[in-house]
């Protein structure tokens, strides 16, 4: 947080900012999972009213309440944070700390507990905060798996009752990447976020005893390990590779550094084991799963990360080697273009949409890795019962980082546009979304070393300034929405789990759609087949670009075996929030028949950029039918 911010372009002094310029008493409230006695003692909190509630919550002194008063100001300081200076982990991160919008007033409402996070509490959570007058639900929370159907998804549910009342739901998309079909929350009338990196890193480098030198990074903040090398053995030979708690053996591994292979537990828990089986330091690291993500961790001993390529030398070394050792040399806060930024993480969940094939999923990607923010001192910042350890801030990561940030840059839109919908600030972060790094490349996915796509980091990265005008916008309301779940094949009892009444037995009639894809969505997302080789969407604009009289022209990018036409290729708007309609065909190409493929279109009219992001995928017959 205390980097986000200023890559956003959002920034508190000197100067104006772009978007707080717009924004003077925020009544946008991001909905969050915390515990009122916990994030009253934050810094980041003293300068905001914080009107608190605790939904279903037993926090009087019972044992879950003793057992659950976990830190959750991390999302909330992320989304609303007060400016705090010299903010700082362990003198990781040092600098300015604050939130994406941060004269919004925070709402806060429990809804997990260890046993996890029950469909009652986050419905009942969701009604209150709609009932107390919120703007925004921040919901860093999902299901666990593939995302369920709609009608069984408390949060889409949920949501959609948000978006009868004018609110917008910003969710995670999930940390069950690099697989594909892992993102949840992706039900249209969400804001689905992927999670990026940042342009700091961390760095905590491995010697090894031939003096080869090996990146990895880290926020261990103890003493360092002594100046010469140690023995050096690895995890799988001491009893257990992913390095359980009890797992090691203490004769194989007291007095070494311990390699631990990445998954199974978790990062900080591995160092912890390590520690109690007697070991002076640990190398964590990545499998073919996580590739080259690096994610810092304050680790109780000195500690580092590596990527897969080096995890792989590592490895090598020690079983070549007679007499293996290495020791950690550990380098602080470091900020630069090297390495190129953002990344999309590879934990962040992405697509293809495993619901609703023609809505792209996620939406955005944000900043979600190695985020500093606010963290209460109720528990240590490994969260492991043998860390003695209190901080004001954390570090940490994942796509609970990321929608934070969207959220907080929603509630910002909200106060700078009160009169549009939740489905035009969507549109508006979504259409203006980047896909360029700061080296002027295209963004990478850490989870497969290649360039990104659509499925991955859905429009693109954030960029709040550009959506402060985005020209045009694909509005929606919840009739629209009504009528996607009828293009899916909702009936009559499944769509009133959404409205919350009964619905007549022709609500479909009333509220219909040639194909789920018809939905104005901002974004296209097309399956084609040897039966499907043509698709046509609609799609609806309206013109919010401040002049009443602006034409746009249409620039399409089709991929490589797939054409796209677009129809008409101007739009000709004469009076603000004018609208104008027009038609996409989507056609098989020669020599396409497996795989996926990626464009865009873009509208302009020469002082806007208005960007929808194409992904298309072959699909079989059989497996259309089964969707």
């Amino acid at each position: 947080m205390a980097r986000a911010p200023q890559l956003l372009g959002l920034r508190s002094r000197p100067g104006p900012d772009p978007m707080e310029g717009h924004v003077r008493h925020h009544r946008g409230l991001p909905f969050l999972r915390l515990q009122p006695q916990d994030y009253r003692r934050s810094r980041l909190f003293q300068r905001l009213r914080i009107p608190h509630r605790k939904v279903d919550g037993r926090g009087d002194g019972g044992e879950v309440a003793e057992r659950h008063r976990r830190p959750r100001d991390h999302t909330a300081s992320t989304a609303a944070g007060a400016v705090v200076a010299n903010a700082s982990f362990f003198s990781y991160a040092q600098g300015e700390a604050r939130g994406m919008a941060t004269k919004a007033r925070i709402a806060v409402y429990k809804i997990c507990w260890s046993f996890g996070c029950f469909d009652s509490d986050i419905l009942a959570a969701m009604d209150q905060a709609i009932a107390d007058g919120v703007d925004i639900i921040s919901l860093s929370v999902g299901a666990s798996g593939r995302a369920p159907p709609y009608d069984r998804d408390s949060i889409a549910i949920g949501a959609f009752g948000a978006a009868q009342h004018g609110v917008l739901v910003s969710a995670s998309a999930g940390n069950s990447g690099p697989n594909p079909f892992t993102a949840t929350n992706i039900a249209p009338w969400i804001l689905t976020v992927g999670a990026s990196t940042i342009d700091r890193e961390f760095p905590a480098d491995v010697v090894l005893g031939d003096d080869r030198v090996l990146s990895g990074v880290s926020l261990y903040s103890g003493e360092p390990l002594v100046d010469y090398k140690l023995p050096l053995v690895y995890g799988g030979d001491c009893g257990s590779r992913y390095c359980y708690e009890g797992a090691l053996q203490p004769s194989k591994v007291q007095g070494k550094i311990v390699v631990c292979d990445r998954g199974g537990n978790a990062r900080v828990a591995k160092g912890g084991a390590v520690k109690l089986a007697g070991g002076l330091g640990m190398i964590l690291a990545n499998t073919e799963e996580s590739g080259e993500e690096l994610l810092a961790d304050g680790h109780l001993i000195p500690a580092t990360e590596v990527g897969e390529i080096a995890a792989n030398q590592i490895r090598e070394y020690i079983r070549l080697s007679q007499y293996p050792t290495a020791t950690v040399v550990f380098r602080g806060t470091v900020i630069g273009s090297s390495p190129s930024s953002p990344k999309v993480a590879a934990f962040s969940s992405r697509g293809p949409n495993s619901l609703t094939p023609e809505i792209l999923k996620p939406d955005v990607i944000a900043p979600g890795v190695n985020i500093l923010a606010g963290w209460t001192g109720a528990t240590a910042p490994t969260d492991l019962d043998i860390d003695p350890r209190r901080v004001e801030f954390n570090i940490i990561s994942g796509t609970s980082m990321s929608c934070p940030h969207v959220s907080g840059i929603a509630a910002l839109l909200r106060k700078a546009y009160p009169n549009w919908s939740i489905a035009a600030i969507k549109s508006a972060l979504i259409t203006t979304a980047y896909t360029l790094d700061n080296a002027g490349k295209k963004i990478k996915d850490l989870g497969t070393g290649e360039e990104s796509t659509p499925f991955v980091h859905g429009a693109g990265h954030v960029d709040p300034n550009r959506a402060l005008n985005p020209g045009l916008v694909y509005d929606l309301n919840v009739n629209d929405y009504v009528a996607f779940l009828c293009s899916i094949g909702y009936s009559p009892r499944q769509i009133a789990v959404f409205v919350g009444k009964p619905t007549g037995s022709d609500i479909c009639t009333r509220n219909s759609l040639a194909s789920p894809g018809d939905l104005n969505y901002p974004s296209f997302s097309v399956v084609l087949s040897s039966d499907q080789g043509l698709v046509k969407y609609k799609r609806i604009a309206t013109n919010v670009g401040g002049d009443a009289d602006a034409v746009y022209e249409v620039t399409v990018n089709a991929p490589a075996g797939v054409e796209i036409s677009v129809e008409p290729r101007k739009l000709v708007f004469s009076a603000e929030n004018q609208t104008q309609s027009y038609e996409v065909t989507f056609k098989r190409g020669v020599g396409y028949d497996s795989g996926e493929r990626y464009g865009s279109i873009e509208w302009t009219d020469g002082r806007h950029l208005v960007r929808s992001p194409v992904a298309v995928r072959w699909s079989s017959a059989s497996s259309l039918a089964s969707m």
